[in-house]
């Protein structure tokens, strides 16, 4: 495990981006000659230099990275115009958004500079070494040294150390949200890094494809017991090539695979992984199969729809997944009935464990009490997703997918906030329950929370949870299945 070094997070998780001191923006336009865009980086000792008209229109940037490799290492004249080789992947974050966010969004996006924002117009950047030196040391500069792995040993080990981290942030009181977004973006280090090992080895991809990933970690709330659920999609080749690049993605994809069940991230038993040949697909195929899916709408299909409409990319092409998914809202706008109708009982599948006299029902094990608390918490993610599809929601997180149904109205500001802080409390709990079962008692982590373990606060704060799931799937039953009873 990892040695015990306590995290200040209560200051570092309160600050906002406004609270740094934002770096001057140095702007100059696309046709200044690239010797001239290195003077002006030399004089006013700047590694980045960011491309357009003013601070309202920003077209592109460059930094000292970008000259050395796009410029002294192609050997290109350096009378050309800075436009033709700036970086156009402009990022940026609002000025009132955390820093934390902040950071998330750079290790997400692969990039070390921000623009902040602000009514319309960029105030300034800052940077990643600049947001790290305000946490001297914390979950942050973790993520930064899993990205600096290389080895799938090396990525074995960091995983190992996750659950004293995620057992630290908890102590302190952090928001589950924060915390399932940490364990995503560690996730996702050691797959991207797996991914660009296995690229590496095998050599490059014959077509373009993206890697998206489902479930939990589709929508970024991973917790501490977590398997591989994640998909392929590629582009359409012609006839002759498309055994060639079939095969290719296969052996990509279990190779993949089987290094991130090699560092703990183990294998779906449901199959849902890119390995499975029945996940891996071109993109006309991909549209075919969510077709089919929407126009069946049986209780085995909008599943499995279920299961997909929940997906994030990860690495790749992140345009053939949002082709797919444009099409997915054409399809959306005009179902069969029997698809609502069923993926309304799909959401009804599972019940808060409620009892007549409201007690919370529970099982033995080795003779205590305990109750699930991923089914306990399914409701919730169900009820959110359902409601989401009905409105061609495509936010892919629990939580701003309530946020996203109360700016719409379907929900109340009252209802909102009940179902939020329902399934956060529930998520905190679920965090703090399998953090200890790993360093104490050095088991796996499990969904089961003993109810001796709980103090009577929180025996009653479940109780009026359950309650609101009960109201929240009611709900559901009149809207969408037609039934009350």
């Amino acid at each position: 495990m990892i040695a015990t070094k306590e995290f200040n997070t209560e200051h570092f998780y309160t600050r906002k981006v406004e609270d740094l001191h934002l770096r001057k923006l140095r702007i100059c336009h696309w046709d200044v000659p690239l010797y001239q865009v290195a003077q002006i980086m030399a004089k006013e000792k700047v590694s980045i230099l960011f491309i357009g008209e003013s601070d309202i229109e920003i077209k592109g940037f460059v930094t000292d990275i970008t000259l050395r490799d796009k410029v002294v290492a192609a050997r290109l004249s350096y009378e050309i115009p800075v436009g033709e080789i700036m970086d156009k992947n402009i990022i940026f974050i609002h000025k009132e958004a955390f820093l934390y966010e902040a950071l998330l969004m750079m290790f997400q996006t692969k990039t070390r500079y921000l623009l902040v924002k602000d009514s319309g117009r960029y105030l300034g950047w800052i940077s990643r070494n600049k947001i790290l030196t305000e946490q001297s040391q914390g979950p942050f500069i973790f993520i930064q040294s899993v990205k600096q792995a290389m080895h799938k040993d090396e990525l074995k080990e960091k995983w190992a150390q996750v659950p004293e981290i995620i057992h630290q942030l908890v102590s302190k009181g952090l928001k589950a949200q924060i915390i399932n977004q940490i364990i995503t973006t560690v996730t996702d280090a050691i797959s991207l890094r797996i991914i660009e090992n296995t690229i590496r080895d095998i050599g490059p991809p014959p077509a373009n494809f993206v890697f998206f990933v489902l479930g939990s970690e589709g929508r970024a709330e991973q917790t501490l017991k977590t398997d591989q659920d994640n998909a392929i999609i590629y582009e359409d080749k012609a006839n002759e090539h498309r055994e060639m690049v079939r095969a290719y993605f296969l052996e990509f994809a279990e190779i993949v695979s089987a290094s991130l069940d090699h560092v703990g991230i183990v294998f779906c038993k449901g199959g849902f992984m890119a390995k499975n040949p029945k996940w891996t697909h071109s993109l006309s195929h991909w549209k075919r199969n969510y077709e089919s899916w929407i126009q069946e709408s049986t209780q085995e299909t909008v599943l499995k729809y279920a299961t997909f409409f929940d997906c994030r990319p990860i690495y790749g092409d992140f345009s053939l997944l949002d082709s797919l998914k444009e099409f997915m809202d054409t399809q959306l706008q005009n179902p069969p009935e029997r698809f609502f109708i069923n993926m309304g009982a799909n959401a009804l599948q599972y019940e808060a464990p409620l009892t007549f006299f409201k007690n919370i029902r529970t099982f033995k094990i080795d003779g205590e009490k305990h109750f699930n608390i991923k089914k306990t918490m399914t409701p919730i993610v169900d009820l959110a997703r359902v409601f989401a599809l009905k409105h061609r929601i495509f936010e892919t997180n629990t939580g701003k997918r309530i946020e996203a149904l109360e700016e719409k109205g379907v929900f109340s500001a009252n209802e909102s906030q009940e179902l939020y802080h329902a399934y956060y409390y529930l998520m905190n709990l679920r965090l703090e329950k399998q953090a200890l079962q790993m360093i104490e008692k050095e088991e796996e982590p499990k969904n089961f929370v003993s109810i001796n373990q709980l103090t009577k606060v929180q025996m009653a704060t479940l109780v009026e949870i359950f309650k609101v799931i009960k109201e929240f799937q009611l709900k559901i039953k009149i809207e969408f299945t037609k039934n009350i009873f």
